[in-house]
């Protein structure tokens, strides 16, 4: 601090750059004040821009501004208030439940989200429906793909309240009325669909889609998004930041950003891909910061193809599909024609008419879904599709046209649980319920997997007993620290602050006093919670120097938590400390022959990511990055891997690629560790 503050008392001008947002202002300050430049006789301008290029920088340069005190205060409630939060419960939750776990104003909250999903899942009941369905074509063609479509059960003719089959028996009845009905098609209705664009990217809405199409972390798309914005070597252009500020909540973007996109769009896509006017989109969450713009190349003449001998694969990836999205935004709705066919199907015994109906599209116009289209989550309503691709295509019909039946079928079908989250529809639950900040979600996420709150299983957040557990006794103890709708109160209120709307000391004040309350209030009656879980197996510390006892211990042991994960721990501590890793079992044996081991999934000490190996290490050191398959290689009948979300590959066939021997990998994969006295 005291050469920053000689340097800064030495030079002509002092200019604070620091990111453009809150927390960047608030950095600012910090470095003003402990540098004492408030007093110089030049004092320090603050000078802002969203990206990291030539042009970008000179033109903050020239119109620098004075350190905004407003998002300074914001900033610095909202670090009080996340301190008070997490360094008064944290220490209780370390007293009553155990070492290494913590709280949060976001992180709780959001924690409580994933494991009331998981409650509702588990309390789901099923409730059974039928369905049914028909496969048809019009009278005289071939029973063949292109002539045959499907259509279901809709309503007895003239009425407008759809057929509802909660059972069987009512499925078969009306299948053995309508076994020989007569059909004929009743109505064709067409109409225009037009479908617009995403959006360009906030940094919510980029974690979500690089999370859908690229298999990528919250944390993993905001580091490879952060060497995107600080700048790349791109060859003739030298060091360039190739994205603008990638912590934002607005979809804004500069006139002259629109002015490049349009004119890129109406030279490589041509006049029909680029409307009339620039497409305009609104903030997309409360309290958007609209100073700032979406997250967007800093050039869309910079294009993938261009940029692919510089770029890493993660780079090139989340590059790419920034690039798409933005240039996708400004161009021409898709059009597609979408067709309802309704059919009389007429019962020859029983007289009654029945309605079915078939629905398809066409698409005519494909605008800008020649370049992108935005990925579904997983128990959407919204298919992104729009069965407007051609694969859900009605032959030529006209009214009066009459139709054989290939095929009726009874289907029965059960309703759903939710989904389990996947980080990007919590993330978006967040920002939908105004939960934490774009900075805020990777940390948070990536804060509740560190502490083994919830863990990852293909994708899936699934929490933990110890995410339940803590869960459980901070909506007792903490009930508005909980409460999403508080939770997104606090940060309007922060919102507040940041416009000078609202002052940020009494806003704490009114915080603190019932949070005082609360904190006490669990302070003396929170119980004591052990998280042991008990098992099975008995401590073979047989010949161990980590047992007093040697040979003679023979206790229980029970599933404990540390650092690297779960392990077994004998439950003789302090007098015996042996520990045994939790070996997770994939159900494929290890091809290794001669070995007989099974190959198990684990996770590398310090570095957090899983691979596979033989359950029999140290003897077998096979390592695997991928995760086996249990079908054998067609070709060979060798291990199979997945190498991607769509790609497989043989372990024999491709050995190098696909198996790496790495002892040393395998030597910091032991999830068990030395344990401390309890209560230390």
């Amino acid at each position: 601090m005291t050469q920053i503050k000689k340097a800064g008392t030495e030079a002509k001008e002092v200019f604070l750059a620091t990111d453009p947002d809150r927390e960047g202002e608030a950095i600012s300050w910090h470095l003003q004040t402990a540098a004492d430049w408030a007093t110089l006789t030049n004092p320090p301008k603050r000078v802002v821009f969203h990206e990291i290029t030539k042009e970008a920088v000179e033109e903050a340069f020239r119109n620098p501004r004075e350190i905004d005190m407003q998002l300074v205060n914001a900033q610095q409630a909202r670090r009080i208030l996340d301190r008070l939060v997490g360094y008064q419960i944290s220490p209780l939750l370390w007293r009553r439940v155990q070492r290494g776990t913590s709280a949060g104003r976001v992180q709780s909250v959001s924690l409580r989200m994933v494991v009331d999903r998981e409650r509702e899942i588990e309390a789901f009941i099923p409730v059974e429906s039928w369905t049914i369905d028909n496969l048809l074509r019009k009278t005289g063609t071939d029973a063949i793909d292109k002539n045959q479509f499907p259509a279901a059960l809709h309503s007895v003719k003239g009425e407008r309240a759809r057929i509802t089959i909660p059972k069987e028996e009512d499925a078969r009845r009306y299948e053995s009325e309508l076994a020989n009905a007569d059909y004929k098609v009743a109505e064709v209705r067409k109409r225009d669909v037009r479908q617009r664009p995403s959006a360009p990217f906030t940094t919510s809405t980029m974690q979500q889609e690089a999370g859908r199409k690229l298999r990528f972390t919250a944390q993993r798309t905001m580091a490879v998004a952060q060497q995107l914005y600080e700048g790349l070597n791109v060859g003739s252009d030298g060091t360039i930041g190739l994205i603008t500020y990638m912590r934002t909540d607005s979809t804004q973007v500069a006139d002259s950003a629109l002015a490049e996109v349009r004119e890129y769009i109406q030279e490589r896509y041509g006049k029909d891909h680029l409307p009339a006017k620039a497409k305009v989109y609104t903030k997309t969450s409360k309290g958007a910061q609209e100073a700032h713009e979406a997250v967007r190349p800093t050039s869309i003449r910079r294009d993938p193809a261009s940029l692919k001998d510089y770029l890493s694969g993660d780079q090139l990836n989340l590059y790419t599909l920034i690039w798409s999205r933005m240039l996708a935004s400004q161009m021409e709705d898709a059009r597609s024609e979408a067709t309802t066919l309704n059919i009389d199907a007429a019962c020859k015994h029983s007289g009654n008419v029945y309605n079915f109906r078939a629905s398809g599209s066409v698409l005519k116009f494909a605008g800008f879904r020649s370049v992108y289209m935005e990925g579904r989550d997983e128990g959407s309503d919204r298919d992104d599709r729009d069965d407007s691709d051609g694969k859900n295509t009605l032959p030529a019909l006209s009214e009066g046209d009459v139709l054989d039946c290939s095929k009726l079928t009874a289907n029965q079908h059960f309703t759903e649980p939710p989904p389990r989250f996947t980080e990007a529809t919590l993330i978006k639950a967040m920002e939908e319920k105004g939960i934490g900040r774009p900075s805020t979600y990777a940390p948070t996420i990536g804060t509740l997997v560190d502490r083994m709150y919830v863990e990852r299983e293909r994708s899936r957040l699934t929490p933990t007993k110890l995410g339940i557990t803590v869960t459980d006794l901070l909506t007792e103890y903490f009930t508005d620290i909980l409460d999403p709708d508080f939770t997104a109160k606090m940060e309007e209120e922060l919102d507040d602050v940041s416009r000078g709307e609202r002052e940020w000391v009494p806003m704490l004040g009114e915080f603190y006093g019932p949070f005082q309350k609360a904190l006490t209030n669990a302070d003396e009656l929170m119980p004591k919670i052990r998280m042991d879980e008990e098992t099975d197996e008995v401590c073979d510390c047989a010949g161990s120097d980590k047992c007093e006892h040697k040979d003679t211990c023979a206790k229980p042991m029970v599933i404990k938590t540390g650092r690297f994960g779960r392990f077994m721990a004998c439950t003789g501590f302090p007098d015996c400390r042996k520990t045994k890793p939790i070996l997770k079992m994939v159900g494929v044996a290890c091809p290794k022959p001669g070995c007989g081991g099974d190959i198990v999934e684990r996770r590398a000490r310090g570095r957090g990511r899983s691979f596979f190996g033989c359950s029999k290490y140290p003897d077998c050191d096979l390592i695997l990055n991928q995760r086996p398959l249990t079908t054998p290689c067609p070709e060979c009948s060798g291990l199979m891997v997945q190498k991607n979300r769509d790609k497989a590959a043989c372990t024999v066939c491709t050995w190098q690629e696909a198996i790496i021997e790495n002892p040393e990998i395998a030597e910091g994969a032991d999830n068990s560790e030395e344990l401390a006295p309890v209560g230390d």
